[in-house]
């Protein structure tokens, strides 16, 4: 049967041209592997294979015919689950690449797994800055955020506004420990200060007596570095205390679209935050979000960053398939390594040696109700920190691969 399945393979490969030779099974199949049950369910789950789906409707083969496949798996936020998804998709099922993967803990195990096999790993949702620092890959492209930019930028951008004195609510685990740290280490090297910090478990429901620690330190920002409900239920109870009608600044180092829908923007208004994607931004990105919205399951839902990177990676992975024939990481990742232009949904983009795609953030405030206009029409831009300035410089970073 194996020998059958490889005689037809190659006899397929043949007909469909040279350009297709080197493409195992005669078919590029894309693992989207992500959190479809559990609290990241709005901001990847299924939204995700959908936006994975999308980009293979545009490839279109790539005009050479090449099919593509997506398949999907739950890692369900555990370390053992997704790496034992990875490991039979790279040796029983022939799957070429791996998209999405929230949860760092998750997407560092994979990192490791896929290291020098013929996979490639399109880390879209995982936030460790690991993965182009000391654990960086010559399989890996990471997009749309990491923990240095999420700390660093935000924090750039509210010193810059004349937020120096800040207070820290952060989660007790890696993800809100290297936020702070990053934030902390920007802050106090630019003249502000931390005057202090606590810290909270996952799954936190009563903020009361951390935010009115915050409150009474007068610090003129509150950070919240901390993500998913968590966030969400630290500033539905700072709305409750006023924090804001007092003056204190709010800024959430990790926050989507899909949460502030969540929370309402009653209760987010004012709410400043940093993104690397927001829909409305331009015609390109609207344009998107719409056929996102119209797909199977998504009624009306507006994409997250996180569905846009699953979206831009996947295209760019297979247009770098298209132009090597190969669809093996070791031909593939330089291949996407020498992209700089302008991407539809990220502006201007490039990908660096660590494999560290570059592209704006942007900070945003929440809309009052009445500046809302229609559905999912919440932010107004505060600040653009260019490309060159939101993520980490290359030479810091600590990548073997960086001559």
């Amino acid at each position: 049967m194996k020998h059958l399945k490889w005689t037809l393979a190659l006899a397929a490969s043949l007909v469909t041209g040279a350009a297709n030779a080197e493409i195992s099974d005669n078919v590029v199949r894309i693992g989207v592997l992500n959190d479809i049950s559990g609290i990241f369910q709005d901001t990847n789950g299924m939204g995700s294979v959908e936006a994975a789906r999308m980009a293979a409707e545009d490839f279109n083969g790539g005009g050479k015919g090449i099919k593509v496949e997506i398949v999907y798996a739950d890692h369900q936020n555990k370390a053992d689950v997704g790496n034992a998804i990875a490991r039979k998709w790279l040796d029983v099922e022939g799957v070429d690449a791996i998209v999405d993967v929230p949860n760092s803990a998750v997407g560092l195990s994979i990192n490791a797994l896929l290291r020098d096999s013929r996979m490639t790993f399109l880390a879209s949702s995982t936030a460790s800055s690991d993965l182009t620092g000391k654990a960086c890959s010559p399989n890996t492209i990471q997009w749309v955020n990491d923990a240095w930019a999420t700390g660093n930028t935000t924090a750039a951008a509210m010193v810059s506004r004349g937020g120096k004195d800040w207070y820290f609510l952060t989660v007790d685990y890696a993800l809100g420990k290297g936020i702070e740290a990053e934030a902390q280490k920007y802050i106090e090297g630019h003249g502000g200060k931390v005057i202090g910090s606590s810290k909270h478990p996952l799954g936190t429901s009563d903020f009361a007596s951390f935010l009115l620690q915050a409150q009474s330190s007068k610090a003129q920002v509150i950070g919240l570095a901390n993500a998913g409900g968590d966030t969400i239920n630290a500033v539905k109870q700072a709305a409750e205390f006023g924090i804001q009608q007092s003056g204190q600044k709010l800024v959430a180092f990790l926050l989507f679209i899909n949460d502030v829908h969540g929370m309402g923007i009653k209760v987010a208004q004012g709410l400043q935050l940093m993104e690397a994607f927001y829909w409305d931004m331009n015609d390109d990105t609207r344009a998107f979000a719409k056929r996102f919205a119209a797909r199977p399951g998504m009624n009306g839902k507006m994409p997250s960053g996180n569905q846009a990177g699953v979206y831009a990676s996947t295209l760019a992975y297979l247009n770098a398939v298209a132009a090597t024939g190969s669809d093996n990481a070791k031909q593939v990742v330089p291949e996407m390594k020498k992209f700089k232009g302008k991407d539809k949904l990220f502006g201007d983009t490039a990908i660096r040696q660590d494999g560290r795609v570059v592209h704006p953030m942007y900070l945003f405030e929440v809309k009052k109700p009445e500046e809302s206009k229609y559905p999912y029409d919440y932010y107004k831009l505060v600040a653009t920190i260019p490309a060159d300035q939101a993520f980490r410089p290359l030479a810091e970073g600590g990548c073997e691969l960086v001559k």
